[in-house]
């Protein structure tokens, strides 16, 4: 009887034009989706969904809003107090505030509104802008500007270093209206403009650390350019024939115009860092075409025929094909478990594109094959005896395949158990989380990590965490941060901070405005800066601070109904040990002041700090949900294709070795476990399956012809095991140049993986799956009902029996068969 498999392979070889056709259109459907793609960053797609920092952070967005930028001016020789330095901040001020997108309200410098000093007269409070409204040039205005500062605490402490030699710019953006590659273009060029012999200006935050990457798209489109022509000359170097290097190129061509058609059809913005994924994909593409065209020169060596070497491919090739293809699509898919909307729209858009590999690699393929050139080197390709490049990775694996047998392998299993053992250990402490100052994206030398290194050594730096007091009835007519409970808890909260043993380089909240307004109301004299612990003092001492001034100055404290307030804390960085010790810290002060009062809530929190660990918690929840989901999925699929719970542990075992291998090689390297090697890690299962699929499948193929394990292992290994090792060399070839050529750390990082991800699961698949059968020699092997084998028989015997089935259905002439 014929199987499914075979009928399909015989539908699609004898109905090529139909086929054709069928692939033209499907195409042509989604290159009209290509006009849509859009690469862009929505920093709030970033964050996920269900932490209540993230939630606290979008209740109230202006309180330590990440999407800040903070530019520094530090003059080389001398301070800041001069007409030049004056004048290039007052400038520098005024054009920030053009860039598109930019929060007009949210201007911070010592040019602004916003940096205000007060002083008591008889009349009242005077609260004025330092600078008032023209830039100081004559030496008693410069004078009377450093007595303006002395008299503003905070801008003492925030807006101007202690040596006086730098100062801070801030403009925080509104994030609907922020493009990151306009914005950055603009505020890069005021920076280049600014800068001189005697001025450097540094850029940080996170808009221009999300506006370098976008520098880098161009960068990294020729890095791509650079790969892709490398896996396309590693392909002429190895198959020297035209069928070799167009079916792998030309099928992963048209997978890559269904992915990203489809994310165009879908309108959901791609995230550029993650690019990187769908060039994997490409590789995966590659390798299921590698796969595919090596069994066909086999097959066509023993039927001499194109189509029919292809129609007999395709029904050996489909079910171990299909099979590793949907392992590489549900470890794509389940990324989107992780409750970030920017993976959940890339992971329906890479598992999309990958479950695209099964028409074009089992059906494109088989298709190309057979009305491509015929291979004139197929000899020197398959042939036992074949010399050049295939005859000595043959005998190369052939040396190999006996690590895994006979007297070879209790030493092999030794040698396997202590580094499994050694790598389970050592992934298990890996560092969850951003293991440098500044960020790990680029090179630590790179112009922002700079940037962020010397504003941390100038001021409290561009990490915060806040302890927002939110109101419980903001609409009102009580204003809940002129209740003396809340300035009183936010005193306390910065008095336990300061105090503690590792204390947060500063501290800031409304009360501390408030503080200075007392003061000045009562005298000026520095002993009435402490409060009366009553509502009346409270609003007097508001009211002060309030005079001849706007609620908007003091918007990153106070929002503008006086209801809602926060205390920000300043960090000297964002390693995760910073991270981890401000977090527990800030749980155990609120703890102790309570997180419900009669007019507020203490909720925990938001900034740059919160958000990070956000990030973080995600991968802790989730990064052993995706990889044990996805173990669970490949037992049970691997368990039914091969009928057999063993093979399905057969194949999970190398598999999650090569994972624990890759992690230890991460933590050995320096890169911590974020939600980008998260992703690269669950790829990494597919890509050790896929592996696994094709070597196990060969397996038994030849068992059935040999009846000895060893034999079988060996000459797996001397045919599927050197397309395998193909592929993971030509992704060598291709990637390692990233590191060398990238100015994103993450690509040159995120290549590096990679390679230890082919490489590490091509050793462990070569060595560790023989291996297993060898020792367990599972009965499986030898069935002959199992889907990866086809028809239940090797490839000898399903040629046999095709030909059989030729002669019964067409008898009289081979002039009578349709025409191929």
């Amino acid at each position: 009887m014929i199987s499914i498999r075979s009928r399909i392979a015989r539908s699609v070889v004898r109905n090529r034009k139909t086929a054709w056709v069928v692939f033209a259109a499907v195409t042509v459907f989604f290159a009209l989706g290509l006009k849509d793609v859009e690469l862009k960053t929505v920093f709030s797609d970033l964050l996920p969904k269900d932490d209540p920092f993230v939630q606290v952070f979008k209740d109230h967005p202006n309180f330590g809003n990440p999407l800040t930028y903070t530019l520094m001016v530090k003059v080389k020789d001398g301070d800041i107090y001069n007409p030049e330095t004056l004048k290039k901040v007052w400038q520098l001020t005024r054009d920030i505030d053009l860039t598109p997108g930019v929060d007009h309200d949210q201007i911070l410098s010592i040019a602004s509104p916003k940096a205000r000093y007060a002083v008591a007269t008889p009349f009242g409070i005077d609260s004025q802008p330092l600078m008032g409204d023209s830039v100081p040039t004559t030496e008693e205005e410069i004078w009377q500007l450093k007595e303006n500062v002395r008299k503003a605490p905070s801008t003492r402490n925030f807006l101007i270093s202690k040596d006086e030699t730098a100062t801070l710019i801030s403009a925080t953006f509104i994030e609907r209206l922020l493009d990151y590659g306009v914005a950055f273009e603009y505020v890069q060029n005021l920076v280049e403009g600014a800068a001189d012999d005697n001025h450097e200006i540094y850029m940080a935050g996170q808009p221009a650390l999300t506006g370098w990457v976008y520098e880098y798209q161009h960068q990294m489109i020729g890095i791509f350019a650079v790969t892709l022509s490398a896996l396309v000359i590693s392909l002429i170097l190895y198959t020297r024939n035209i069928a070799g290097v167009v079916t792998p190129v030309f099928a992963s061509l048209i997978a890559a115009i269904w992915g990203f058609g489809f994310a165009g059809w879908m309108k959901a913005p791609i995230e550029p860092l993650l690019m990187i994924v769908p060039l994997l994909l490409i590789a995966r593409s590659f390798s299921h075409c590698v796969q595919f065209t090596e069994r066909f020169y086999e097959v066509y060596a023993e039927v001499g025929d194109r189509a029919k070497a292809a129609e007999i491919t395709t029904s050996v090739m489909m079910a171990p094909s299909v099979l590793g293809i949907i392992t590489d699509a549900v470890g794509i898919l389940l990324i989107s478990l992780a409750p970030i909307p920017a993976m959940e729209r890339f992971a329906l858009f890479c598992g999309f594109w990958a479950l695209m590999l099964a028409p074009t690699g089992v059906i494109l393929a088989p298709l190309l094959l057979s009305v491509l050139p015929t291979p004139k080197n197929i000899d020197s390709i398959v042939s036992e005896k074949s010399e050049g490049i295939h005859g000595k990775v043959k005998n190369l694996l052939a040396s190999i395949a006996t690590l895994s047998q006979g007297k070879k392998a209790p030493v092999t299993t030794a040698v396997v158990v202590v580094v499994g053992a050694f790598s389970i250990y050592t992934a298990l402490q890996i560092q969850i989380g951003n293991p440098v100052e500044g960020s790990n994206l680029l090179w630590e030398d790179s112009d922002f990590n700079v940037s962020v290194a010397q504003i941390n050594d100038h001021f409290p730096g561009v990490n915060t965490l806040e302890i927002i007091l939110e109101s419980k009835n903001p609409q009102g007519e009580e204003r809940a941060a002129k209740k003396a409970d809340t300035v009183n808890t936010m005193l306390q909260l910065q008095a336990m901070f300061e105090r503690s043993d590792e204390a947060p380089r500063a501290t800031l909240s409304f009360a501390d405005f408030l503080m200075d307004g007392n003061r000045l109301i009562s005298g000026g004299n520095p002993k009435w800066l402490p409060i009366d612990n009553n509502d009346r003092a409270v609003s007097a001492a508001t009211s002060a601070v309030l005079m001849g001034s706007s609620p908007k100055a003091y918007s990153h404290v106070v929002d503008f109904e006086m209801q809602n307030s926060t205390v920000s804390l300043w960090y000297p960085d964002n390693k995760q040990a910073t991270v981890d010790k401000a977090l527990a810290d800030a749980e155990a002060a609120v703890a102790a002041v309570g997180v419900d009062h009669d007019d507020f809530v203490v909720r925990l929190g938001s900034g740059t700090i919160a958000l990070q660990q956000a990030i973080n918690h995600v991968v802790e929840r989730y990064h052993y949900v995706i990889l044990g989901l996805l173990n669970v999925v490949i037992l049970l699929v691997s368990s039914y294709a091969y009928r057999s719970l063993v093979a399905g542990f057969v194949l999970l075992l190398p598999v999650n070795l090569s994972n624990m291998i890759l992690t230890t090689c991460m933590s050995y390297i320096g890169i911590g476990l974020d939600i980008n090697s998260l992703m690269v890690a669950a790829i990494g299962v597919g890509v050790g399956i896929d592996y696994g699929i094709y070597l196990l499948s060969r397996i038994c193929e030849e068992y059935h012809d040999r009846h000895d394990y060893g034999e079988a292992i060996t000459a797996a290994l001397r045919t599927t095991g050197k397309a395998i090792a193909f592929t993971a060399s030509i992704m060598l070839i291709g990637i390692l140049p990233w590191y060398f050529l990238s100015g994103l750390k993450f690509l040159a990082d995120m290549g590096l993986l990679l390679v230890l991800v082919m490489l590490i699961n091509m050793a462990i698949a070569l060595v560790v799956l023989p291996l297993l059968v060898w020792l367990i020699k599972p009965k499986f092997v030898s069935r002959e009902d199992i889907l990866v084998l086809g028809e239940g028989m090797s490839i000898s015997k399903l040629v046999e029996a095709d030909a059989a089935t030729e002669k019964k259905v067409y008898p009289q002439s081979s002039e009578a068969q349709p025409a191929v």
